[in-house]
C-alpha cells in the first residue's frame, strides 16, 4: 500500500514507515490519484506486486480489447481510412498510443494494418506512451518477443514482430518527437480517466458579520468580510485522512474496510478554485448553483490540446504551453488524426465521479490506497474545446456512443468473418476471441457474446452507452469521419 504524504504532494513514503497522516495538510483529489497511481513505491500501475496483473478476469477490471479482438481491428481499420482520406501518404506515418494497458490493442491495430501493404509500409515510428515499468515489460513481450530492449535517451526501444517496426517506449508524450512532415495517429483508450482531477463546491455568499470588540470608548472591528464573500464562490474539496479515533473496531459486522482518507471542502479559496473554474462558461454556468460540485481535469485538457497540435500544428499563440517545452510544429499542411474512446457525459460536466474499482466491483476510492484502480468520468466537452483551442486547422467530432462507432464500422460483418472462417476451417480459427475454448460451436459463442458486450446498451450488462468515442481530425469543412456518420 502507497503511504500518501499530504504535507508534500510530490513525496511518498515507503510502506512501512511511520504513518503521521493526521499530522499534515489535506491534498487536492488531484495530488492524492496521481500519488495512488503513478508513485515510484507502491503506485498501482508502477509497482509489480507479484505478477498479479491488473488487466483481465484474474485482475481488476477487462477492457474492449481483451474481451474482442475485433475492437482492435476495427480501430486499425479506422486508421487505414483516416489515411486514405488524406492522400495515402507514403512515409511519416507514426502510430502513438497513450496508456497501451498490456499492449493488446496496439497488437490487434498491427496486425489488422499489416493486411494493409501501403499504409503499412508507410509507417516509420510506433511511440507507446507508458509510465509503469511492468507494463512496459508486459507490451514488449507481446508486441516484440525476444527482441532487445535497448535504453535510448527519449526511454526504451525495441522492434515490433509486424515488418520490424520500431517501437519506443516514453514515459510521457512531451518526450515523443513532434515533426511538422509527420503524420500521427494518435490512440487513448481508457486513457483519461486515470488522469488526475480536480473538484470543487459552489457555495453560497458568507451570512457572517464582521466581528467587533467592546472597549469602553469604542467598537472596533477585527476583521471586515472580504468582498467575493458577497458572491458565490468555488471551494475545493480536498482529501485528509480519517481522524484515527474514527479507525477504531468497534462491534459492526460491516464487511467494508474502514476508509483511510476522506473528503473535506476547503475552508477558503484556494489559487486552484481561483483558476480552473473560470476557464469555460460551461463552469461558470454552475457557479450560482448552490452545492454544485464540477470535476476538471488540467491535466487531461493538456494531452487534448497536444493532440491537437500534432495534427493541426499550433496556429496561434498558446499561453498555457510552458515555455520549457520545445516550440510546437508549424504544419503546413494538417495530417494525421487522434481517437479517445472512453467513458463519461456527452455534454454535461462531471461531478462526484471519482470511483475506486477492486475485483471488479466498485469500492471506495479512500480505502486501500495504491491497491486499488482509481478513475473519474472523461468531460468529452471539456477535451474539445482544449484541442480547438489549441490548433486552428483540426476539427472535432463525438462523443458518439460506442455502440454507433462500433455498428457503423463493422463489428458484425467482422464476428461474422470469424465464424465463417471457423467453420472453413474447422475450428482451427486465430486470434484472441477463438483462443479460449476447443469447441468450435463454443468459440462461436464467445465471438457473439464479446461483440455483443461491447455494443449493448443494456445497463449494468453492456459497454455501448457507457462509453464514447470522440476525434480529433484534420479541419477539412465538417466531413465526417468513418463511425461519426462519414463514409469509408
Amino acid at each position: 500500500m502507497v503511504v500518501i504524504s499530504n504535507c508534500n504532494p510530490t513525496m511518498v513514503h515507503p510502506p512501512g514507515q511511520e504513518d503521521r497522516r493526521c499530522n499534515h495538510r489535506p491534498i487536492s483529489i488531484a495530488a492524492y490519484m496521481r500519488q495512488c497511481l503513478t508513485a515510484p513505491d507502491g503506485g498501482y500501475y508502477t509497482t509489480n506486486r507479484d505478477g498479479r496483473d491488473q488487466f483481465g478476469k484474474r485482475g481488476d477490471f477487462v477492457t474492449s480489447p481483451e474481451i474482442s479482438q475485433v475492437f482492435g481491428e476495427l480501430l486499425g481499420l479506422w486508421l487505414t481510412a483516416e489515411w486514405h482520406i488524406q492522400g495515402r501518404k507514403k512515409y511519416g506515418v507514426e502510430i502513438i498510443e497513450v496508456g497501451p494497458g498490456r499492449g493488446t490493442l496496439m497488437d490487434d491495430i498491427l496486425r489488422s494494418i499489416s493486411n494493409f501493404k501501403p499504409l503499412a509500409s508507410s509507417v516509420e515510428n510506433i511511440y507507446l506512451v507508458e509510465a509503469s515499468p511492468s507494463l512496459r515489460a508486459a507490451q514488449k513481450e507481446l508486441l516484440c518477443g525476444d527482441s532487445p530492449f535497448e535504453e535510448v535517451p527519449i526511454g526504451h526501444r525495441s522492434i515490433s514482430k509486424y515488418a520490424g517496426l520500431p517501437i519506443t517506449w516514453c514515459e510521457d508524450i512531451r518526450f515523443v518527437p513532434s515533426k511538422p512532415e509527420k503524420t500521427p495517429f494518435i490512440f487513448a483508450h481508457e486513457f483519461f480517466d486515470a488522469l488526475p482531477i480536480h473538484a470543487f463546491q459552489s457555495v453560497p455568499p458568507s451570512k457572517t458579520s464582521p466581528q467587533t470588540l467592546t472597549t469602553p470608548t469604542d467598537q472596533i472591528s477585527l476583521n471586515a468580510p472580504p468582498p467575493e464573500a458577497s458572491k458565490p464562490q468555488w471551494r475545493e474539496l480536498l482529501v485528509l485522512p480519517v481522524a484515527p479515533s474514527s479507525l477504531i473496531t468497534t462491534t459492526s459486522q460491516s464487511k467494508e474496510p474502514k476508509a483511510d482518507f476522506q473528503l473535506s471542502l476547503a475552508k477558503a479559496s484556494n489559487p486552484s478554485s481561483l483558476l480552473l473554474p473560470t476557464q469555460s462558461q460551461r463552469y461558470k454556468a454552475l457557479l450560482h448553483t448552490s452545492g454544485a460540485v464540477i470535476e476538471i481535469s488540467p491535466e487531461s485538457h493538456s494531452y487534448a490540446a497536444e493532440f491537437a497540435r500534432r495534427i493541426g500544428g499550433s496556429t496561434k499563440a498558446n499561453p498555457s504551453r510552458s515555455s520549457a517545452l520545445p516550440p510546437a510544429p508549424h504544419k503546413s499542411e494538417p495530417s494525421g488524426a487522434a481517437l479517445i474512446l472512453d467513458y463519461g457525459p456527452s455534454s454535461t460536466v462531471p461531478t462526484s465521479s471519482l470511483r475506486g474499482i477492486r475485483s471488479h466491483q466498485l469500492v471506495s476510492p479512500f480505502t486501500s490506497p495504491g491497491e486499488v484502480d482509481l478513475s473519474a468520468d472523461v468531460d468529452f466537452t471539456a477535451l474539445a474545446e482544449a484541442a480547438l483551442g489549441a490548433s486552428e486547422k483540426v476539427e472535432v467530432h463525438g462523443p458518439v456512443e460506442q455502440a454507433d462507432f462500433l455498428g457503423q464500422m463493422g463489428i458484425h460483418d467482422r464476428a461474422n468473418q470469424l465464424i465463417r472462417a471457423l467453420d472453413k476451417k474447422g475450428g482451427a480459427g486465430s486470434g484472441a476471441d477463438v483462443r479460449r475454448s476447443s469447441g468450435v460451436e463454443e468459440r462461436k459463442t464467445i465471438i457473439r457474446g464479446a461483440v455483443e458486450r461491447l455494443i449493448s446498451r443494456l445497463p449494468g450488462r453492456g459497454m455501448g452507452t457507457l462509453y464514447k468515442v470522440l476525434a480529433i481530425v484534420p479541419e477539412r469543412g465538417g466531413r465526417k469521419p468513418v463511425g461519426f456518420g462519414g463514409d469509408f
